[in-house]
């Protein structure tokens, strides 16, 4: 079994690696090339001010939760939620519109893209994934509750299909999730996916292939819970949604206040993934500014390859992210001379970092979503007839102080978080404390370098 194991990952890599190949002809990040109404414009205050103030701004917070020191309280707090029991004829109901809705959804795309008009902003494939999706759905995710475990089309269609249960090989984890996760990350950058409706279905088919044959291998379960990429960054980012389903029904409580009791995190592949979601967004981010584009255009300028440039700042960002958080956590052991390990502690103050992925995503795509709202809304209600000439809102100026806000809101979740785990972790109040100053300074570099993102005009990624 091992050995077929082996042989399906080699066929998973492979797949992944043949779409990692396409071509790359146009910009394909989503909030550029469809909707430039949209890109941004530098902002009148002064960067240094804005970035000094939003770094201050989490420092301050750490400190103001640094004199909340009521275990009993910070108990309550956490554990307080209302518990909502839908009757089974709604929770059967609901989950049936839901799965049936998630397989047209995979068809409808899938022909659209196929047969219909080859122009993004009119195709119904290409506003269906976007706006719908990468951007609408993934919002609802984690603001309200995570949908995907009910509309994920794969699931459903697997439930029709038997299955080998093929023990799924529990050292290598949720390692191919975090590989997929970043190669499509990769496909939606630097390949022409979104201004090709055809492209995109043709992702999709191969990428239903690889699904359903991972889950005929080995278990819907096993396949969903650890190889999926979607699947997975919808469970991370679902869990600090304030509606999360219970045993018997839905539990509500403040976003995120969950996460500290979950264990969520019991692995370095899940800390892998979850820093991934804050990288991709910090990647994107810059390849889309007119600063990033002209650092790409330099290095090309004296000879490198445009992707190897691309897949050099991908990667190595990558594991610079990944590299500084480890290291806050050996720094916090040592620090505080604790007799848990540094991996240990890593994997309990992982969950905040949820957080500010949240954050930086409702940063990123909050505006993008609302300027193709009225362009998604005309694709559910006509979705065989699209409009020759969608409407595309222009956002006020204001709405990048909503982009701002979006980032400094994620960021003082994940402080109380952290606050609230050091007070779990640790019997000593002194060393509670202590052991949050490392993860903070990560924390607060990542809100320097988000804040001066989004500061920035946006540009079509160079030579892409």
């Amino acid at each position: 079994m091992w050995r077929l194991a082996r042989r399906f990952a080699l066929f998973w890599s492979a797949g992944v690696l043949a779409l990692l190949t396409l071509d790359s002809v146009a910009a394909s990040n989503a909030a550029v090339s469809l909707n430039n109404a949209a890109a941004r414009n530098a902002l009148a205050v002064p960067r240094w001010l804005y970035l000094s103030t939003g770094g201050g701004t989490i420092g301050a917070s750490a400190l103001l939760a640094s004199f909340v020191t009521d275990r009993q309280y910070i108990e309550y707090v956490h554990n307080w939620a209302v518990d909502v029991h839908p009757t089974r004829l709604v929770r059967r109901g609901g989950t049936a519109v839901l799965r049936f809705l998630g397989v047209v959804a995979l068809g409808y795309v899938i022909w659209s893209g196929l047969t219909g008009p080859q122009i993004p902003t009119v195709n119904g494939a290409v506003i269906l994934v976007f706006a719908g999706v990468r951007a609408g759905l993934t919002i609802i995710s984690y603001l309200i509750g995570n949908p995907w475990p009910l509309v994920n089309p794969w699931r459903t269609l697997s439930t029709v299909l038997p299955t080998f249960d093929i023990q799924y090989p529990a050292r290598v984890g949720r390692w191919p999730a975090v590989g997929g996760f970043l190669g499509l990350i990769w496909i939606e950058t630097t390949t022409p996916i979104n201004n090709q409706p055809a492209l995109l279905a043709t992702v999709l088919l191969g990428y239903s292939i690889l699904t359903l044959t991972g889950a005929l291998v080995f278990g819907r379960d096993a396949w969903f819970d650890n190889v999926d990429p979607i699947s997975v960054m919808f469970r991370f980012y679902g869990s600090v949604a304030p509606i999360q389903r219970s045993d018997d029904g839905l539990s509500i409580r403040p976003p995120g206040f969950g996460l500290p009791a979950k264990r969520i995190v019991d692995s370095l592949d899940d800390i892998a993934f979850i820093i991934a979601l804050v990288w991709e967004l910090t990647f994107t981010g810059f390849v889309t500014t007119a600063p990033g584009a002209a650092f790409v255009e330099a290095l090309v300028s004296l000879g490198f390859p445009v992707l190897g440039v691309y897949l050099t700042v991908f990667i190595g960002g990558y594991g610079l992210f990944v590299g500084v958080y480890l290291a806050a956590a050996k720094r916090t052991r040592t620090f505080v001379g604790t007799y848990f390990t540094s991996r240990a502690l890593a994997l309990r103050f992982a969950p905040p970092l949820l957080a500010i992925g949240a954050g930086y995503h409702l940063a990123h795509y909050f505006g993008f979503f609302i300027s193709l709202l009225p362009s998604l809304q005309a694709v559910i209600t006509s979705p065989l007839t699209p409009p020759a000439n969608p409407i595309v809102l222009t956002l006020p100026g204001w709405f990048e102080g909503l982009n701002i806000a979006f980032v400094l809101l994620g960021h003082l979740l994940a402080i109380w978080l952290a606050h609230a785990i050091a007070y779990e972790t640790f019997a000593s109040r002194l060393v509670a404390i202590r052991s949050q100053y490392s993860f903070i300074a990560v924390m607060i570099g990542y809100t320097v370098i988000s804040l001066w993102l989004i500061s920035l005009p946006t540009a079509t990624p160079a030579f892409l």
